[in-house]
């Protein structure tokens, strides 16, 4: 992916999906990663994309991070 500049890109819920899903695909990364490396990309803080991330994306990473154990089997990641 190229840098982009932050005030070209109006983020919403949408587009932050779309570029984690292709960043999953093109980068072959996990979800996480994915999230991280987007926020590199638009120069973002991971802490402030939490009003971006969709229900699906939500669940991925829930998904993966109970597989590493950073979570327990029954705790659920809050976006408050």
């Amino acid at each position: 992916m190229n840098k982009a500049k932050p005030e070209d890109i109006l983020m919403n819920t949408s587009k932050f999906t779309t570029l984690v899903e292709n960043a999953v695909i093109s980068c072959n990364l996990s979800y996480i990663d994915a999230v991280v490396h987007v926020c590199e990309v638009i120069d973002t803080d991971p802490q402030d994309v939490k009003k971006w991330i969709s229900r699906p994306i939500k669940s991925k990473l829930e998904a993966e991070a109970m597989d590493l154990n950073y979570l327990e089997r029954q705790q659920k990641l809050t976006f408050e």
